[in-house]
């Protein structure tokens, strides 16, 4: 499954929510979702915090589970909280159901403001799945970024750890001898769309 973090408020770009920047003449959200279905997940769960109505209302999210946030001014912790629930309860109502060779108690965790990372990375960091142990990210020279392969063995601990905007961050650090890391680097740019400057990045 694929979890989509999309709650930021965009505090750097004058409280620009994320994910309704446009990329593409549409909103980011959705060439995130489209980046992670064409990847291989068939199906994403949505975290939306910010502008959460509105967000509703001009993207097309069919077919997405979505799971709002309200608690998403804390940072991308209490996003991936959420977002880890909403996917153990998913798992629970599926009995694990296995989809297209990669089981649904695998949880692969994108960023709405990475543009620059396709479908083609997250096809590469999730053929790294073996297990519901399996932990594995992106690396960009030798560098881990995202996306990242959660198994379902690991959303609770990760849960436990994710605080503010550090997300999954504290656990992969303890962690790190365990992570597969799967270079992209070649096929993706990891940047973000943080600031003004960044907007020029998008299409």
């Amino acid at each position: 499954m694929g979890l989509l973090l999309a709650a930021g408020g965009g505090r750097r770009l004058g409280g620009r929510p994320k994910a309704l920047l446009t990329h593409r003449g549409r909103p980011l959200v959705e060439h995130a979702v489209r980046m992670l279905r064409e990847g291989g997940c068939a199906t994403v769960h949505v975290v939306l915090g910010a502008a959460a109505d509105e967000v509703r209302a001009r993207a097309d999210l069919t077919g997405c589970v979505l799971v709002d946030n309200p608690e998403w001014p804390e940072g991308m912790g209490s996003s991936l909280r959420v977002g880890l629930a909403s996917l153990a309860r998913a798992g629970a109502e599926a009995g694990a159901r296995t989809e297209a060779g990669v089981r649904a108690d695998a949880a692969l965790v994108s960023l709405v403001d990475q543009p620059g990372i396709g479908a083609e990375a997250i096809a590469r960091v999730r053929g790294a799945y073996r297990s519901p142990a399996s932990l594995a990210a992106a690396a960009y020279d030798g560098r881990r970024g995202h996306p990242v392969l959660l198994g379902a063995d690991r959303w609770q601990p990760v849960a436990a750890s994710a605080r503010g905007d550090r997300g999954a961050r504290a656990y992969l650090a303890a962690h790190e001898g365990e992570i597969t890391l799967v270079e992209c680097g070649d096929v993706a740019e990891p940047y973000d769309i943080d600031t003004a400057a960044d907007l020029g990045r998008l299409g």
